[in-house]
């Protein structure tokens, strides 16, 4: 804890026009480019080959790899070291096929390349990978090799085929894949004008189905993002593929044009037999809301999803949600993060079904009669153990799913409000990774953020009252030389390495940089990182299982009057400076805190010790640097001290001794030395040391 403070400093505090304390979502610290890289926690993967469109495919835990798709290219990185020489294919769209392409209409975006969008496990061995191929998409098998040591990446000779229903004709459109056991699941339009939308199943044993074709009551005009595979109950017939899209609104009443959406289907789901054909018979979708609630009641909704990131728990069948959302309004635009446990996804599935009725056709529950089994359920789970497949399902009941694919009820995060809000920013987030973090104090979530314009942002989660979270960010990075707007977020939590690309490269970053807090005891405890603590000398990276007493960490809290006795006092013994001001001039006392979240106060006595307010019609306040004293008289010769103030901690920042010159001394021809009433002044800097020895006699 740092020392008290002179009586005389404590009598007087200014004018709480004269206090600065930056906006709560602004990060702790900022770093940019070439600081993040003095740090040694980033390396920037550069591809000597005229590339773009980077993004991130898989990676590969198993073998220390990373996939990396870009366009003609399809690289195999170390996880470790990404900047090690890389294993890469070159494959480009055959010259004939670009022609094609060029001859169709594209091309003035670089349609005609080809870009790689699938990169999935198929085996142990292999590869399963997939392009646009100029706008005729193209999929293929890779020879991975066993083991990471194997220098073997290559393509199997003659494996290529279509890759309609497996990959986008244009690289600009999003699209998910999954490879499960053999079977491929992919969403995305699978006509060359974007026209058709559909989810497919394809390869494996089970025969190739899609969603219903043309028909917006299934999809309208989807966007779609990310899926997985989750099981439902210990009955692995119950395992469903999750989906997480943007579409089109069909709700008329919700006021928006785009809604985000869950939909999941039955991963044995083998069609109708005489409707439905080729077709799933388990399809659902209902509509994921993410919204605040204003002090008039008024709900604002964030309906853009951006991205989703499933974090697995303990039970397996309930892994929680995390989805990135924006807004669509032109007044009002901001961005925010809600968590959903797949159990509030399920309870929604299980509940009524939407229906229109009426002479307005308006959206109600359904009140009818459900056919049974449950439209959704699937074939030989533990609802329906004597049914043997979908194709078994009665007529009536494919007519109702056909009919009525979407649920009633909305999917609510849990509480009812968002995990982070942001808005009014001159930038949105693009890609979102969540970590689980152990601290000393229990387990947090940590959000990696990154944005349009490049950076990345490390945001806590903290419990600060029972059921109302609070978020922290702790810091913001630029990870690319020149802005370019994140595409794809990996976090490998094992290495705590984030993986981070865009249009124009690919960025390896460690999870902390704790040097970069400060190099005091308190500076680590108010951060508040879960990956940071205080070793006793330093803060350093924490590591759950070390034994050493003299760690400091208090996520909960950030008390550092508790956790740094003992640790502060000697970090507090700030010198006092000189500085010279010139009457009738303007001076500027500099005071940078620590962080946006340091309340910064100015206490001023003169140097008899008496406490004197400042002259606040002369005082301009520059956060967060400092205040600006203009013109300067005499009379404000003093000691000033700037003292800063963080979660109900205070310690002072800078003290200094202000000096003031009088006007005339700078009249008349200069000479080498000046005698003052203090002393002869010689080639004084800014914040020069203040003299402790008295002057000479002249």
């Amino acid at each position: 804890m740092a020392p008290p403070a002179p009586a005389a400093l404590l009598v007087l505090l200014l004018h709480c026009t004269l206090a600065w304390l930056g906006p709560p979502s602004a990060p702790r610290i900022y770093l940019s480019y070439k600081e993040l890289l003095k740090t040694r926690s980033a390396r920037p993967f550069t591809f000597g080959f005229n590339s773009s469109d980077y993004r991130i495919l898989l990676l590969d835990q198993d073998q220390d790899r990373l996939y990396l798709g870009a366009r003609d290219y399809l690289l195999a990185l170390d996880m470790h070291n990404i900047n090690r020489e890389p294993l890469l294919i070159h494959w480009p769209a055959p010259l004939s096929h670009q022609a094609e392409c060029r001859l169709a209409g594209k091309g003035q975006r670089g349609e005609c390349f080809n870009y790689v969008r699938l990169a999935e496990p198929l085996n142990r061995t292999h590869l399963y990978v997939c392009g646009t191929g100029a706008c005729r998409p193209v999929c293929a098998l890779v020879h991975r090799g066993w083991k990471s040591q194997e220098y073997l990446f290559r393509m199997v000779p003659r494996s290529q085929e279509p890759g309609k229903g497996k990959c986008p004709y244009d690289p600009r459109q999003s699209s998910l894949a999954t490879l499960v056991n053999g079977t491929l699941y992919a969403g995305m339009h699978v006509d060359f004008m974007g026209t058709d939308a559909a989810l497919f199943r394809t390869m494996g044993p089970r025969p190739a189905i899609r969603t219903e074709q043309h028909d917006s009551r299934w999809l309208h005009d989807p966007v779609f993002l990310r899926a997985h595979v989750v099981p439902d109950s210990t009955e692995r017939s119950d395992d469903k593929l999750y989906f997480f899209f943007r579409e089109k609104a069909l709700e008329g009443t919700v006021g928006a044009a785009v809604l985000a959406r869950v939909g999941r289907v039955c991963l044995n789901d083998d069609g109708g037999q005489r409707a439905l054909v080729n077709k799933w018979t388990t399809f659902l979708k209902a509509r994921l809301v993410c919204s605040v609630v204003g002090e008039d009641g008024v709900e604002t909704f964030f309906d853009e999803l951006r991205d989703v990131f499933l974090l697995p728990t303990q039970d397996e069948k309930n892994p929680r949600v995390y989805g990135l959302f924006s807004t669509l309004g032109s007044v009002f635009q901001g961005s925010a993060v809600c968590a959903y446990p797949l159990s509030a996804v399920r309870a929604v599935f299980n509940g009524p079904f939407a229906h229109k009725e009426g002479h307005s056709y308006q959206w109600v529950p359904y009140t009818g009669r459900v056919p049974y089994p449950r439209p959704g359920a699937c074939p030989g789970g533990t609802f329906t153990p004597g049914l043997r497949s979908t194709r078994e399902l009665p007529d009536e009941l494919v007519s109702f799913v056909r009919s009525h694919p979407l649920m009633y009820e909305a999917v609510y995060p849990v509480p009812r409000r968002p995990l982070l809000v942001r808005a009014g920013l001159p930038y949105s987030f693009t890609a979102l990774a969540v970590d689980l973090a152990a601290a000393a104090d229990g387990r947090y979530e940590v959000l990696f953020l990154g944005t349009d314009r490049g950076t990345v942002q490390k945001v806590v989660v903290l419990p600060k009252d029972p059921g109302v979270p609070a978020e922290l960010t702790l810091e913001e990075v630029e990870v690319f030389e020149s802005p370019a707007s994140v595409t794809s977020l990996w976090i490998s939590a094992k290495r705590h390495q984030l993986y981070v690309s865009s249009d124009v490269g690919l960025v390896q970053v460690t999870v902390h940089r704790c040097a970069a807090y400060g190099p005091a005891c308190a500076d680590c405890c108010l951060a508040r990182d879960p990956y940071c603590a205080w070793d006793g000398q330093h803060c350093a990276p924490y590591s759950p299982g070390s034994a050493r007493r003299v760690r400091r960490q208090d996520i909960k809290h950030g008390d550092p009057v508790r956790q740094c006795r003992g640790y502060n006092r000697h970090k507090q013994q700030l010198a006092e400076q000189v500085q010279f001001g010139v009457e009738g001039a303007s001076v500027f006392l500099e005071c940078r805190p620590p962080s946006p979240r340091t309340q910064v106060r100015w206490l001023v006595h003169s140097e008899s010790g008496s406490p004197r307010p400042l002259p606040q019609e002369r005082v301009l306040l520059l956060p967060p640097q400092g205040l600006l004293l203009s013109p300067v008289l005499l009379s404000d010769e003093g000691q000033y001290q700037c003292v800063g103030t963080e979660n109900g901690y205070k310690r002072p920042l800078r003290r200094l001794l202000l000096r003031v010159l009088p006007r005339g001394l700078l009249e008349g021809p200069p000479s080498p030395v000046c005698h003052l009433p203090w002393g002869p002044l010689r080639s004084t800097r800014w914040g020069a040391q203040r003299r402790t020895q008295p002057p000479r006699a002249p």
